[in-house]
């Protein structure tokens, strides 16, 4: 996944989950997306830190305004991101929800 700044522009990015498709805009949050397409993906701080909406992304890139604590680089590498503030940059499969066993310990 890439971590560089997102930029701007007229760019419309697919998400998929399981059988659900939508729309990301440039530069919007994944999470702003998924609640705009009618899905319910768990959400509290919204900024990044609290890991409550932690999900696996299967392919696909993201970027985050800036680095953030709540996601290490290892679990990035791994496919983990935070959808409150990470900003698709290609078109994304984002696994259907995540199983307890299969979440990063931290």
């Amino acid at each position: 996944m890439d971590d560089d700044h997102a930029s701007g522009g007229p760019h419309h990015w697919q998400v998929r989950e399981g059988g659900t498709v939508f729309e990301a805009r440039e530069g919007e949050p994944v999470l702003l997306a998924a609640e705009r397409a009618g899905l319910p993906w768990p959400s509290s701080c919204r900024n990044g830190t609290c890991r409550t909406c932690l999900r696996r992304l299967v392919t696909g890139q993201v970027a985050y305004p800036m680095d953030w604590p709540g996601v290490l680089a290892e679990e990035r590498r791994a496919g983990w991101f935070l959808p409150c503030v990470a900003r698709a940059r290609t078109d994304l499969v984002v696994a259907d929800g995540a199983a307890p066993h299969e979440l990063p310990v931290t």
